[in-house]
């Protein structure tokens, strides 16, 4: 992990926000959950109005088949999963094992760390729920360590704020531009001697390049982020898909779908393609857990492309 170089008046303002994210952490789940939660839903849904076209303009894409009363109950649900998701990262910042354990279970627990045989791996996952939580399988196995792969983000105070959230003995976050000359230079290593997991968030919305290829999701034209598969493929890593389950508030259980063994022959873009349809089977079972606020498809296809 880098350090963010910050000047005086940045450290001044990192150290104010992580006290008071310490603050808030410690307080009681009822008031975190119910009575911020709920207050920020109101802000965010009645008030600002947080990218409500988007989020409108993505929904009724995605879901043509629906009518505006079910797309409005969706939208709902959604904003209060954006406010839950606010909740959830700030609570970070005063984690144990203990409580990380207690806000995330793993369904199948043995099975999968038997199915990984103490190997490296590729965990990938989506803005689905609250992501953040998916680190939390380094707290399960004590020979593994997670690496989340990341955007890093515009704003240096913000950008070290969640590098103090994410980081810890069980994880640890590389940007997605030095991800793979991570991977290769610690991968006999290992970090600490631990086996590495490689976690990518691959729903996010790449540079279109000539050679992008497009899949149809959710009704849609789209690219994806192929770095998982050639990383898997260059390496010859099990890949999985990350299933994020809400419980209830702040709480989640975790489960895994093999995408890939690490050894099979797959066509070009086979393992993205998995991906991209085990996440599209999620998003439809549990439509307010994505993130519709995020601009998806800024990209369009040309014809002929």
């Amino acid at each position: 992990m880098k350090t963010t170089k910050l000047t005086l008046i940045q450290r001044i303002g990192l150290e104010t926000l992580w006290l008071g994210a310490r603050v808030f952490a410690v307080m009681p789940y009822w008031f975190k959950y119910y009575v911020v939660e709920n207050l920020l839903f109101v802000l965010l849904y009645y008030c600002l109005r947080y990218r409500m076209k988007v989020v409108k303009t993505n929904l009724r894409n995605s879901f043509p088949e629906k009518d505006e009363r079910e797309l409005a109950v969706i939208r709902r649900r959604f904003y209060y999963t954006l406010a839950e998701i606010f909740v959830d990262t700030i609570n970070l910042a005063d984690l144990t094992p203990e409580k990380g354990r207690s806000l995330l279970t793993v369904k199948g627990l043995e099975e999968q760390k038997e199915r990984v045989g103490g190997r490296d791996w590729i965990a990938m996952t989506a803005h689905f729920g609250c992501w953040e939580y998916c680190s939390f399988w380094g707290l399960y196995d004590p020979t593994q360590i997670v690496v989340a792969v990341y955007h890093p983000l515009r704003s240096k105070i913000v950008e070290a704020l969640y590098q103090r959230l994410r980081n810890g003995d069980y994880a640890t976050t590389v940007s997605m531009k030095e991800s793979l000359r991570f991977y290769l230079r610690n991968r006999e290593k290992g970090i600490d001697g631990k086996n590495l997991a490689m976690g990518l968030i691959a729903d996010q919305n790449p540079p279109r390049r000539p050679d992008s290829r497009w899949f149809r999701f959710l009704n849609q034209d789209t690219i994806f982020f192929d770095g998982g598969e050639k990383l898997a493929l260059r390496c010859q890593l099990p890949v999985y898909f990350v299933k994020m389950e809400r419980l209830r508030r702040g709480r989640y259980e975790m489960s895994f779908e093999q995408i890939y063994d690490g050894k099979e022959e797959v066509a070009e873009y086979e393992i993205t393609e998995r991906y991209v349809r085990m996440l599209e089977a999620e998003i439809r079972r549990r439509p307010e857990l994505w993130m519709w606020s995020h601009r998806r498809w800024k990209h369009k296809r040309n014809a002929g492309s």
